[in-house]
């Protein structure tokens, strides 16, 4: 059973001056082969509905964990919104369930104090070609993120 997917079909929406958005994209360093795929297709749909290319910031850290550190920095800054862009695989331990729940949670708790919308763009799979498929191999999860992140500033605007 596949995972239920945005309709992407339509991916530009009606925002109120998008030229003058600000977008944060925090990537993680780990796994970059998967994570660059994910920043390039949030950066081209955000592009794409009239987001300023000098208006998307990439903030680059070294794993999933730090998303959340960076994202916390970032709420007060002058963003409309931010992405979290990591890539967390599961290996032989349970590493892969501390880390995943921790940067889910920690995610969460943002949106909860955050007056401006903080997405998830974090691919939590079992293998590398789950991660390459949901990086542009049969869809891209940065392209929904960044759809995300138009709809949630709207509740701002």
């Amino acid at each position: 059973m596949s995972a239920k997917q945005f309709d992407h079909s339509n991916k530009e929406f009606k925002l109120l001056n998008p030229d003058k958005l600000n977008i944060a994209c925090v990537v993680s360093e780990w796994h970059n082969e998967i994570t660059e795929k994910l920043f390039i297709g949030a950066k081209n749909i955000l592009i794409k509905n009239g987001v300023q290319e000098k208006n998307i910031s990439k903030i680059n850290v070294p794993g999933s964990f730090e998303l959340i550190f960076a994202c916390k920095n970032l709420i007060n800054k002058n963003i409309d919104a931010v992405i979290a862009i990591g890539c967390i695989i599961q290996g032989e331990t349970r590493h892969f369930e501390f880390v995943s729940n921790a940067v889910v949670n920690g995610i969460k708790d943002l949106n909860v104090i955050s007056d401006i919308p903080i997405i998830l763009c974090v691919s939590t799979d079992y293998n590398i070609s789950q991660s390459i498929d949901r990086s542009g191999g049969k869809y891209n999860k940065g392209e929904d993120s960044a759809i995300a992140a138009l709809k949630m500033i709207k509740f701002n605007q």
